[in-house]
């Protein structure tokens, strides 16, 4: 992973299931029908992300400094023995924030994620009008299958070797230190904002009681 682009990536646990559901309603209708391979309702939206099973999968996500989700990958590990050592990405990015390079980061840290775990095989299906996604499966060197308004991509991965275990302990801890810091800022401007609304009415007060 090159470190000059590496962007701050939580791992994200049940207790996130409502900002995941927030940014999934957030996505246009056409991400949506990307993302999801249909043009998703939002009754179905919200029953993907209640059936998310955080022990089995890894859901990982970027957040921007109001600690809302603008990019989300789900990594499923099959639950099959015959494939125990497959996995399948899918990710969605904020319309506003496409074009940064998300889709990518995510990507890559996926990788690592599922190397760390045993996998080495990565699967993607995606329509074949989401170039974006294509895009990404063939940079990183996986074979693309076309079949009509169809994809599928594979890519073999190697053993998780010292090199790639320290690379995912340092993303880890990367994104959670982020995550952390955005935390305390969000919560730091959240309350100056209601000092100020207190200090407010007190000068209203004063000035009331002046007259």
């Amino acid at each position: 992973m090159n470190s000059a682009v590496m962007v701050p990536i939580r791992s994200l646990g049940a207790q996130h299931r409502a900002r995941i559901a927030e940014h999934l309603m957030r996505l246009s209708e056409r991400d949506r029908y990307l993302r999801f391979g249909y043009p998703a309702t939002d009754e179905q939206v919200l029953r993907y992300v209640e059936l998310l099973d955080f022990e089995r999968d890894e859901v990982l996500g970027i957040f921007n400094r109001k600690l809302e989700l603008i990019a989300v990958a789900h990594v499923a590990f099959s639950a099959e023995q015959d494939c125990s050592n497959c996995a399948e990405f899918g990710v969605s990015v904020v319309g506003a924030t496409r074009g940064r390079g998300y889709g990518a980061r995510l990507f890559d840290r996926a990788i690592l994620l599922a190397r760390h775990r045993g996998v080495n095989m990565m699967f993607i299906h995606a329509l074949t009008e989401n170039t974006a996604m294509l895009k990404i499966a063939r940079n990183a060197g996986a074979t693309v299958r076309c079949d009509g308004p169809e994809s599928e991509a594979w890519l073999e991965l190697p053993p998780a070797d010292l090199d790639a275990r320290m690379s995912h302990l340092m993303a880890r801890h990367l994104g959670e230190v982020d995550y952390q810091l955005k935390k305390q800022a969000h919560q730091f401007w959240r309350l100056l904002g209601h000092v100020q609304e207190v200090r407010q009415g007190v000068r209203e007060g004063r000035h009331q009681a002046a007259e």
